[in-house]
C-alpha cells in the first residue's frame, strides 16, 4: 500500500507544471508543507514492517529529494527568485542621494572658534542649566541688578533662603569663565560658544534663546591694548582684510574698563548704507578688562594677574555676514532658507 502511494505521489511530482509564483507556491504546500502528502506518508511509515522499513524509508526520501528538485527548477524556469531584481543593473551608478547642510549658525559659529583656536584660545564648555553662583554672583552683578529678575532670565528653581542658589537658564557663557577660573591656575585663554536663554519677546531682532562665544584671557600684565589687537584680528579674518573697528565706552558688571566694538560697514566699506542706519559703523560685541573682583571671587589673586574677555553674539554676526534679516529664520527648520547655505562651508 505505502509503496504504491509513494509511486503514484512521484508520477505527480515528475509532471508537475506552474506559470507563476502563486502557483508553485501551492504545490510547495500540497507536497512539502508539514501538513503535505510527503510528510503524511510517515504516519503510514509507522505501521511497515522492521525489514521492510530501510527500502521504504529511501523510497520516501528519494520522492522528498524529487519534490524539492522539481520545485526549485520551477522556481528557475519561471524566474521567480529574481522578479524583484530583474531589471536592475548592478553596474550603473547609485541614484544621487540629496545631501544636507550644516547651519548658517554652525557654519559662523565654527569660523569664529577657528579663527581665535588660531590665536591660541582653547574651547571651554559648561551647562546651560547653572545656578545663580556662576551665571550672577562671581560675576560682580549686584542683588538688585535686573537681570536676577524673573522678567529676564528664565528660573527653573528658586531657593528663598540663598539667592545664589537659585537655578536658572544661563542667560550667558560667562558661566563657563567662572568655572574655569575657579578649576586653573592662569595663564587662562579660553573661549566659551554655546546657547543661552533670555526672558524676551520673540522678534525679527530679538529671541528668547541665541548662541554666544566668550572669550577669556587670564595673565601677568594683560592690557587694554593687548585686548583691543585680538578683536582687530578677528574683525579682519571674519569681514575682510580692510575692516577697521571702533571701541565705545561701556558698562557691564564683569568688566572695568567696558567697551562696545564697531566694525566698519562690510557693505558699504564705512560710507554709510542703510544697512548700518548710514553711520558707516556696526555693533558686534562688548568687551572689557576683567574687574578685579570678578577674579577674586573666582580664587584668582587680582594683585598679580590681570585680563581681558569679550563676548559675541553669533547670531549677529551671521547677520552681518550673510545679510539675513530676521532672527527667526535661524530656528524654523524651513529647508527652503537653509538650502541657500549649501555652498557656504
Amino acid at each position: 500500500m505505502i509503496l504504491d502511494k509513494i509511486e503514484q505521489l512521484l508520477k505527480e511530482v515528475n509532471s508537475l507544471k506552474a506559470s507563476n509564483a502563486e502557483e508553485i507556491e501551492t504545490l510547495r504546500l500540497k507536497y512539502l508543507s508539514k501538513k503535505g502528502e510527503i510528510n503524511a506518508l510517515m504516519s503510514d511509515f509507522r505501521n511497515v514492517a522492521a525489514e521492510e522499513k530501510k527500502a521504504i524509508g529511501m523510497k520516501i526520501n528519494e520522492l522528498k529529494q524529487t519534490a524539492i528538485e522539481k520545485i526549485n527548477a520551477l522556481r528557475e524556469n519561471i524566474g521567480t527568485s529574481d522578479d524583484s531584481v530583474a531589471d536592475i543593473d548592478l553596474t550603473r551608478s547609485a541614484y544621487p542621494i540629496p545631501l544636507g547642510t550644516r547651519h548658517p549658525l554652525t557654519i559662523v559659529e565654527n569660523e569664529i572658534i577657528d579663527i581665535f583656536s588660531r590665536m591660541g584660545f582653547v574651547l571651554a564648555d559648561g551647562p546651560e542649566v547653572e545656578d545663580d553662583m556662576h551665571v550672577f554672583t562671581r560675576m560682580n552683578f549686584a542683588a538688585d541688578h535686573p537681570a536676577r529678575d524673573m522678567q529676564d532670565t528664565f528660573f527653573v528653581e528658586t531657593n528663598p533662603n540663598d539667592a545664589t542658589k537659585n537655578i536658572i537658564l544661563r542667560s550667558h557663557t560667562s558661566s563657563v569663565q567662572t568655572r574655569v577660573m575657579e578649576t586653573q591656575e592662569p595663564p587662562i585663554r579660553v573661549i566659551c560658544p554655546g546657547r543661552v536663554y533670555r526672558n524676551e519677546a520673540i522678534t525679527a531682532r530679538a529671541h528668547c534663546f541665541f548662541h554666544q562665544v566668550e572669550g577669556l584671557y587670564i595673565d601677568k600684565n594683560v592690557s587694554f591694548t593687548d585686548l583691543k589687537q585680538v578683536l582687530l584680528s578677528f574683525a579682519r579674518e571674519m569681514f575682510g582684510v580692510d575692516t577697521k573697528i571702533r571701541l565705545r565706552p561701556s558698562y557691564f558688571p564683569f568688566t572695568e574698563p567696558s567697551a562696545e566694538m564697531d566694525i566698519s560697514c562690510h557693505i558699504c566699506g564705512g560710507g554709510g548704507c542703510g544697512f548700518c542706519k548710514h553711520t558707516g559703523w556696526v555693533e558686534i560685541l562688548g568687551c572689557g578688562m576683567v574687574d578685579p573682583n570678578v577674579l577674586e571671587q573666582c580664587g584668582i589673586d587680582s594683585s598679580i594677574y590681570s585680563g581681558y574677555a569679550f563676548g559675541l553674539g553669533v547670531e549677529r554676526i551671521t547677520n552681518l555676514k550673510y545679510q539675513v534679516s530676521d532672527l527667526r529664520l535661524f530656528s524654523e527648520n524651513d529647508t527652503r532658507f537653509l538650502r541657500e547655505f549649501e555652498s557656504a562651508y
